[in-house]
Order: structure tokens, then C-alpha cells, then sequence
């Protein structure tokens, strides 16, 4: 017979762990000795093994009380579902863990290899560095908040580019960026850029994400902050988007 104090040495938790599980009942209270103390046997260690590495899984201490009162058929079963639930978490732990070491790297999120291409395309279709640069880091936005929309919205945005017509509203708005605010030329993009939209989607009917998000807001925000001219050019196509 052993002490609490040597219980709990031998299966690593804490006295106070010992006496939570006591108070909940999951461990049955030992017998007292002549001078008060409780002694725990080789039954005693066995079970406290038990909870702790179904606690330390995760599970609840009120469904662990259910378990240890469980038929042996339910308790396989529930162990099963358990281990499921793991694994589940192991593999997106493991998947935080590439994000982390990508980080680590200097990498925020690793693109799809055909997000990565079409930006190296972009400089050979007469796109500035600028514009390239600010295309990863959205891109990289929107594949870490929406990673299950991303590549519906990326391929909407290439196919928009395989039109030669609108690959040069594109570029129009990459080479707006160095005009001043009130140029001309910035009225009459707005005007080409609404009529596109417009021929493409219809009238109010523009490509959204599933849920509700501010990331897209989040993302012309990010934009505008970088041109004064690029701010007023998204003002006046929304303004006449809905007017």
C-alpha cells in the first residue's frame, strides 16, 4: 500500500489532481490507515492510469465518470470515437505546424502552385512589380481566412484575365496608381470597369463568399490605403455599381 503523495509520483499527476478526481468520483476514496492516511493499492494506480490518459485526450471529466461506469462494448466503442477525434486534431496540429514552420521560413501561407504561376505571369503580361506584389499578399489573405473558396474566386479572376479586353482594365488600374486623384483618366476607367462588371455578372449579381465575411472589404481597404488615385477609382465603381 502507497500514499497519495506516492501515487501520485509514480503516475505523474498531481496530489490536487488525485483529490479533484476523489471529489467527482472517479476514484473511489481508499481505505484510512490507523493514523488517517489513505493508502491506494496496485487497483488503485491502474485506474488512476486510466483517467488520466483519457483525460489528458481530452475528454470531459463528467463523460469520463460515465465511461468508467460504462459496459465494456460501450467503453471499446467510445474509446474508438475518442481516437478518432485525435487523430482528427493530430492532423491539424500537424497542419499549424507546417503553417508555423512556412512562417519561420518567411512565408506566411504557401500559394497552390497555380496561384504561383499565373503571378509570375502576371510581369510578362505588362503588369508593374507593385501590382504583383500586392496580388500574393491578397492572395495569401484569402487563402488563409477562406481556404474552401479561394480557388473559386482565384479562377474567376483568371479567366477574367484570359479576356485581352479586360486583362487591360487590369492594367489600366495597376498604372492608375502613380495618377493624382482627380485626373481625368480615372472617370472614364470607373465608366469601363462598371460596364464590364455589369456584362459579366449583371446588374447586382457580383461573386461573394458563402458566408458573411469582412475579409473582401478588408482586402479593398488594403488597396485603396496604398493610391489615393486607386481609393477614388474603387469610389466611383461603387457608386455606380449601386447607385
Amino acid at each position: 500500500m502507497i500514499t497519495i503523495g506516492q501515487l501520485a509520483r509514480y503516475v505523474g499527476v498531481s496530489i490536487k489532481t488525485i483529490r479533484v478526481y476523489h471529489d467527482k468520483g472517479l476514484l473511489p476514496e481508499p481505505d484510512r490507515d490507523s493514523s488517517g492516511y489513505r493508502r491506494y493499492g496496485a487497483n488503485d494506480a491502474i485506474d488512476l492510469i486510466k483517467i488520466r490518459t483519457l483525460a489528458e485526450a481530452g475528454v470531459p471529466l463528467a463523460r469520463i465518470g460515465d465511461l468508467r461506469s460504462a459496459t465494456e462494448e460501450k467503453f471499446q466503442q467510445a474509446l474508438r470515437e475518442i481516437d478518432y477525434k485525435l487523430t482528427a486534431h493530430i492532423r491539424d496540429l500537424e497542419a499549424t505546424q507546417g503553417r508555423l514552420r512556412q512562417l519561420a521560413a518567411g512565408h506566411l501561407v504557401p500559394l497552390p502552385t497555380e496561384v504561383g504561376a499565373h503571378l509570375e505571369d502576371l510581369l510578362r503580361l505588362g503588369f508593374t512589380p507593385r501590382w504583383v506584389d500586392l496580388q500574393r499578399d491578397l492572395w495569401i489573405l484569402v487563402f488563409a481566412t477562406h481556404p474552401d473558396h479561394a480557388m473559386t474566386l482565384f479562377h474567376d479572376q483568371a479567366d477574367i484575365l484570359a479576356d485581352p479586353l479586360l486583362r487591360q482594365l487590369f492594367r489600366d488600374y495597376d498604372h492608375t496608381y502613380v495618377l493624382d486623384a482627380d485626373d481625368p483618366r480615372i472617370d472614364d476607367l470607373a465608366r469601363r470597369i462598371v460596364a464590364a462588371t455589369q456584362e459579366r455578372y449583371g446588374k447586382g449579381e457580383l461573386p461573394e463568399l458563402n458566408e458573411p465575411s469582412e475579409i473582401p472589404a478588408l482586402i479593398q481597404q488594403t488597396v485603396n490605403a496604398s493610391s489615393p488615385a486607386w481609393q477614388r477609382l474603387d469610389t466611383l465603381i461603387r457608386d455606380q455599381l449601386d447607385p
